[in-house]
């Protein structure tokens, strides 16, 4: 527990240098610009955009790529709640509420609410993943060519299960 915190805090410290926050900021400022793009997810975007990283050390870049990937992200919401056309698939949901509070002219709040959501939600991610890492490397570990035969065999199963149309043309798929 506490090599989880020590590395959490060491990260940020990393990443709290003017530097590394300037260059965070920069990302996501160009990112929600192109996110507000229909269409253009945030894959997109960092494809685009990934030029402008190759002359930055490498910790900024990265942090410039989170940058862009979670501005990418916003700006799909705000296309999403002011236009009711979604930016990418993930801001689907929010045109439903979204578009209905900047109809009823509370826009500003619905911003809002999806920028902080976005936010807390980030964060509590950061902290569970990296709090399971260590037990789900453990169990990966424990894999061998039976388990992955298996898994392997699950997706192809689950391909044929949900491919719509002819089940002979889903198999002859699969085995192709």
């Amino acid at each position: 527990m506490w090599d989880l915190l020590n590395n959490l805090a060491f990260g940020i410290s990393v990443a709290a240098t003017p530097q590394n926050l300037l260059l965070c900021l920069i990302g996501a400022l160009v990112g929600t610009l192109i996110g507000v793009l229909p269409g253009l997810g945030p894959v997109a975007t960092i494809a685009m955009l990934l030029p402008i990283t190759y002359g930055l050390p490498p910790v900024g870049a990265l942090i410039m790529l989170a940058g862009i990937y979670y501005g990418a992200m916003y700006g799909g919401s705000t296309t999403a709640i002011l236009v009711n056309i979604p930016g990418e698939s993930a801001s689907v949901v929010t045109t439903l509420d979204g578009h209905q509070m900047a109809l009823q002219g509370r826009a500003g709040p619905a911003l809002a609410i999806s920028a902080i959501g976005s936010f807390f939600a980030g964060c509590v991610a950061t902290v569970v993943i990296a709090a399971a890492a260590a037990p789900l490397t453990s169990i990966a570990l424990l894999f061998g060519p039976a388990e992955y035969f298996s898994l392997m065999v699950l997706g192809l199963i689950f391909a044929v299960v949900l491919a719509k149309g002819s089940v002979v043309k889903a198999i002859a798929m699969i085995l192709v």
